[in-house]
């Protein structure tokens, strides 16, 4: 293989794979990370965070977790910790440029092509310019052959809501912050802030419910955190629902049978749809259990969705432990409301009459993924490639490559049950088309592809579709990109075990 200049951007878990997989092809990879140390989101978080996902399913497919590690979900200071290891021993520590934030990226090249060939050739089609500015503060502009952008979807851009003039923060006494705020405070300091006084924290994800976790620790009923949310989700008790470990339920071929799927025939079609009242039945034995665990309806926080419908939209989180008797004590406060406005003493929620009276607004919103990646690209054009809209899906072949921008993959934008598992298995599907050994059709029968899964997300998961989630086809998705690369799909030994077994990181440990 021919030496090419890689640049990724983010030494998150997607960059780490993704420099561990180029250096495996021979190439030498810059890693520009804006941060002091590797992890992405687990750099720095909330103190009580912990893995969402069970440790089997969260891992590098060949660098396991370490015998001392016990916990079914680690904590951030486990999950950080595996993460360094992983990067010392594959020694990916000397390709990273720490404290280099990456100010933009442009293409010089063709301004148009009508082949993906632009890196399995022997002379690439143009150069990638990458914009850095370090921490002295110097500015330099790097030359890539190849860009891989890692710079994931949950930080550094918040998502903060809209309020018509007067009724925003601008009017309110109190303090407002994001939850990206909290999260990168220290421990201490973050419990300071918070320490005897009156919060209200906006959101209902894992974010939120872990900082009203902690406010409801520190402040217990004298000064209750009142939860302002719009939409009831599922939170899991467990991932044993009866007693049948999750993956057996909905991480397994047998499981994907049941789901109409992208790209499937006549005959996978008609047995989806047979199985239908089965794929019905399994989400209301799951959603049976969680209301036999947790009061949902003694607390009107029964969801309107189907457990399955939030499972294919990536929106399930794991309930801390102790929630609902913190809600039963009085020192958390859950207000279900479509809106809500400022005035200078607080909030005031759409539908009471009562305002809510607070110093600390946190605000846990989420982030804007999509614009987040389109600014770093200096080219309008192709951010709007990227996405005409903020609500739009980023539209990539294999949720890897854009067909009308080459020389240049995106790892780490679209969900799943595991975004590690998924993320590793893109990387090596990245660096064997780089290799050459996988060859994509023409643009055209990518986009077609990608309309495709398009069609699939909006059926599945609804107006959540923009979060492109594979849970729920993760197995069809990774024999796609299998058989790309000349694997053989299938990863068990047997039939039964293939059909019944699920599927995790180390299934894929070897082509």
């Amino acid at each position: 293989m021919d030496q090419k200049q890689v640049v990724i951007i983010g030494a998150g878990i997607s960059g780490l794979v993704a420099c561990k997989y180029c250096i495996s092809k021979g190439l030498n990879p810059i890693v520009f990370e804006s941060q002091a140390d590797i992890g992405g989101v687990w750099a720095k978080t909330i103190r009580t965070t912990r893995l969402q996902t069970f440790r089997g399913m969260y891992q590098f497919a060949d660098f396991p977790w370490p015998s001392t590690v016990a916990l079914d979900f680690p904590t951030q200071h486990q999950v950080l910790n595996y993460l360094r290891s992983y990067a010392t021993h594959f020694d990916l520590f000397k390709h990273i440029r720490f404290g280099c934030d990456v100010k933009g990226i442009e293409y010089h090249g063709p301004s148009s092509w009508s082949n993906w060939n632009g890196i399995c050739g022997t002379i690439p089609l143009g150069k990638w310019k990458v914009t850095v500015e370090d921490s002295q503060p110097s500015t330099k502009v790097h030359e890539a052959d190849f860009v891989i952008l890692c710079v994931g979807r949950f930080k550094d851009v918040p998502n903060t809501p809209e309020f018509a003039p007067g009724t925003g923060p601008e009017v309110f006494r109190g303090k407002v912050i994001h939850s990206m705020e909290y999260a990168a405070m220290d421990h201490d300091k973050a419990e300071e802030l918070v320490k005897g006084k009156r919060v209200v924290v906006v959101g209902f994800q894992k974010q939120g419910l872990d900082i009203a976790m902690e406010c409801s620790s520190v402040n217990g009923t004298e000064y209750p955190c009142t939860v302002v949310y719009r939409n009831d989700r599922w939170k899991l008790p467990d991932f044993s629902p009866w007693g049948i470990p999750l993956q057996y339920l909905y991480l397994n071929r047998f499981s994907e049978l049941m789901v109409h799927k992208p790209g499937e025939g006549f005959l996978l079609s008609l047995l989806a749809t047979i199985l239908s009242p089965l794929r019905w039945g399994i989400s209301k034995l799951v959603e049976t259990h969680i209301k036999m665990k947790l009061p949902l309806a003694k607390f009107n926080m029964v969801p309107e969705r189907s457990f399955a419908k939030d499972l294919r939209s990536c929106l399930l989180a794991a309930l801390p432990e102790d929630f609902f008797n913190r809600v039963e004590s009085g020192s958390i406060l859950p207000k279900k409301s479509p809106s809500f406005t400022f005035y200078n003493d607080g909030i005031m929620i759409d539908g009471e009459n009562k305002p809510v009276q607070a110093d600390i607004v946190i605000l846990a919103t989420g982030f804007r993924g999509v614009q987040k990646l389109k600014s770093i690209f200096t080219s309008k054009d192709i951010g709007e490639l990227i996405a005409a809209s903020p609500d739009s899906r980023v539209p990539l072949y294999r949720e890897c490559i854009h067909p009308r921008i080459t020389q240049l993959a995106i790892i780490g934008f679209s969900e799943s049950f595991s975004n590690l598992f998924t993320s590793e298995i893109r990387c090596r599907w990245v660096v064997e088309l780089l290799d050459g050994k996988v060859k994509v059709p023409s643009i055209k029968e990518m986009e077609k592809d990608i309309a495709n899964w398009d069609d699939y997300m909006k059926k599945s998961s609804g107006s959540y579709h923009q979060r492109s989630c594979l849970t729920g086809l993760d197995i069809w998705y990774n024999d796609q990109l299998c058989k790309d690369m000349g694997w053989n799909p299938r990863r068990k030994n047997g039939f039964w075990a293939d059909l019944f077994q699920p599927y995790g990181p180390m299934d894929y440990a070897n082509p």
